[in-house]
């Protein structure tokens, strides 16, 4: 076994442990001693009841900024987080030193008594806190009602299973990883429901610096890295960050790749559904994953984006 722990920090949530564990097990197996400090983040803290935010919260970094103070301070080596949790600015001191390969981006439809969207009864009413998948969902069925449904995996399926509605749209890798996705019903088709920027990826984030110690951690997970989940969520975020940069943005990003390269599905959404920008674009095996993305979100924008977007906030 190699000296010194590697310290992972994570959310506590079951999913963020799940991701935790994962990472940790694959060091331990080549070779690394591990430990899991849990950290409890504002994002976090936020979900329960008589939360008062801060002065000036804008939900940007909610569930990483106090994972990234312990790494900035040395508590930490390591930081496990679900890429789409993440800014698509970092701050300088820190990196995403590797991204493994990704589960299933798509987002899915859980219900115990329907088949598909197109199966729930009129004026159903949809569990999402999600804007995006709002804004998709009435671009598809405008009749929908929607409530909030806040929590981590477990909490979102006792209130569905409670009947505080018909229906829940979640992401699928969250369900699978957690081996709960025995009533998902639906696995939508990008074009119909695009994913978050970097949905279904993990990210490993360290201390950008040059230390010894900083260099041993980047090299310890490097093996970690995946060529192609790695081309397409740079190339994911680049769009969003073109577009504003915000998780709360309706704008649904997938990159995938093909046979030839990569090909790229995007939405931006009206909130009410009723107005939608959707572009399919493809590269090359060589082509840089921030150009392909900058070059789709140009495209966007052509077609009236951040027009959109800026309606959408007003």
């Amino acid at each position: 076994m190699k000296p010194t722990p590697i310290r992972i920090g994570s959310r506590g949530s079951q999913l963020a442990l799940w991701q935790a564990n994962h990472i940790s097990y694959a060091l331990r197996d080549a070779g690394y001693q591990t430990e899991i400090e849990i950290i409890r983040t504002t994002g976090d803290r936020m979900q329960q009841p008589g939360f008062v935010p801060p002065p000036g919260l804008d939900g940007k970094g909610i569930f990483i900024k106090e994972i990234e103070e312990a790494l900035e301070d040395g508590r930490i080596d390591l930081a496990v987080h679900s890429l789409k949790d993440l800014p698509t600015q970092l701050e300088p001191q820190f990196e995403i030193a590797a991204i493994p390969k990704r589960a299933d981006p798509r987002d899915v439809l859980v219900c115990e008594q329907f088949w598909a969207l197109h199966t729930l009864p009129d004026n159903a009413t949809v569990g999402t806190t999600s804007p995006r998948r709002r804004a998709q969902l009435l671009a598809l069925r405008p009749d929908l009602n929607f409530v909030d449904v806040r929590g981590n995996i477990d909490t979102r399926l006792k209130k569905f299973a409670d009947g505080k509605c018909d229906a829940l749209v979640l992401a699928a890798a969250g369900l699978d990883r957690l081996n709960r996705a025995e009533w998902v019903h639906q696995r939508f088709d990008p074009t119909e429901v695009c994913p978050a920027p970097g949905q279904g990826a993990l990210a490993l984030e360290t201390r950008s610096g040059s230390t010894e110690r900083d260099q041993y951690i980047r090299q310890s997970i490097s093996f970690f890295n995946h060529p192609h989940t790695r081309f397409s969520v740079e190339a994911e975020r680049s769009v969003l960050d073109v577009l504003g940069g915000g998780c709360q943005l309706p704008v649904g990003v997938l990159c995938q790749p093909t046979s030839e390269g990569y090909k790229m599905y995007s939405q931006v959404v009206a909130p009410d559904g009723d107005t939608m920008i959707q572009l399919e674009a493809e590269s090359t095996h060589s082509a840089d994953p921030i150009e392909f993305g900058q070059r789709v979100a140009a495209h966007l924008k052509e077609r009236g984006a951040l027009d959109l977007l800026a309606a959408t906030a007003n």
